[in-house]
């Protein structure tokens, strides 16, 4: 935004300024229609912060380059899992552990080199897409070794003849589908994320490839953690309740399961005695605990055991 701000005399100087940063630290740039729009939507955003920051509950909420945004601005940008019932197929795709698999609770797959690092999807809803290669990253990783950047934006121009929509969403078992039938999916250099749907390019190398893919048993808490015991799992969540002004801690309280946003699964822990799952998330490392999200564990919290998936490489 280059021109002037000029604000109505009711709001405080303080919030004027915070607003003059806000839009200063993201080069933000309005018109001048929007201009009063979007700082009262940033206004309302930060009374929404500071009253739940004073409540202590354990995480916080912060500004960040989504605080101009309502949440159904925010939800139609930046998420994209488009869920359907399909149940019964899921059920006939179900992982089975082997009988006394010893369980690690306290399992980082980030630490371990099988997750690389946080994306930024942009103004997409390709969530999904990154939840897919994110999956498959880590299967790879694990198998041979090498950990690779796989290309988002080959899912987003190719994968709609899996059911995916591009930018306009998508599921990460039917991304899987895609991979498999395709024979593959390049690297991030050779594919380079647009956030934006383009034209399918044919032409490029596959450098890692997936033989199937299983589900976990929906809602079944103790299966995901077995699951995540053989590497990062494709997980959807339901990122309504405080996601997009998440700052830090243990993610606590009411949180729906009306699965809207693909995320990655990468490890789980437990700090000041609050069980939790660690979570990637692809909106940038600005956001959150560095682009990560830390879930309270043992109530399938946000839905996220409700849709997880890992491919077998």
């Amino acid at each position: 935004m280059k021109s002037a701000i000029l604000f109505a005399a009711a709001a405080s100087a303080t919030i004027q300024e915070d607003f003059v940063a806000f839009v200063k630290q993201y080069n933000k740039e309005y018109s001048q229609d929007e201009l009063a729009t979007r700082f009262e939507v940033f206004k309302t955003n930060v009374q929404s912060i500071e009253a739940h920051n004073a409540q202590n509950l354990g995480w916080t909420m912060g500004v960040n380059e989504f605080t101009d945004l309502t949440p159904s601005e925010f939800s139609a940008l930046y998420k994209g899992y488009k869920p359907r019932d399909n149940s019964y197929y899921k059920s006939l795709n179900e992982a089975t552990y082997p009988a006394g698999l010893t369980v690690d609770a306290d399992i980082d797959w980030v630490t371990k080199g099988a997750v690389t690092p946080v994306k930024d999807q942009g103004q997409c809803g390709s969530c999904w897409a990154f939840s897919t290669t994110g999956g498959l990253e880590g299967a790879t990783q694990i198998k041979t070794g090498k950990l690779l950047s796989l290309a988002e934006q080959q899912l987003v121009d190719c994968a709609g003849s899996a059911g995916n929509q591009g930018c306009n969403g998508g599921l990460m078992d039917d991304a899987f589908t895609w991979i498999k039938s395709n024979g593959g999916i390049t690297d991030e250099a050779s594919y380079p994320y647009h956030a934006r749907d383009g034209v399918c390019k044919k032409t490029v190398t596959s450098v890692a490839s997936l033989s199937s893919f299983t589900d976990v048993k929906k809602g079944d808490e103790s299966a995901l953690m077995a699951q995540l015991q053989s590497g990062p799992v494709s997980v959807a969540v339901d990122a309504q309740m405080g996601w997009q002004t998440y700052r830090g801690g243990v993610l606590s309280g009411f949180c729906g399961k009306s699965l809207d946003h693909g995320v990655l699964l990468v490890g789980s822990g437990t700090d000041a005695g609050k069980d939790y799952w660690l979570v990637k998330n692809s909106w940038g490392a600005s956001w959150g605990e560095k682009g990560y999200i830390r879930i309270e564990r043992g109530s399938d919290k946000c839905g996220i055991a409700d849709a997880a998936s890992v491919p077998v490489v």
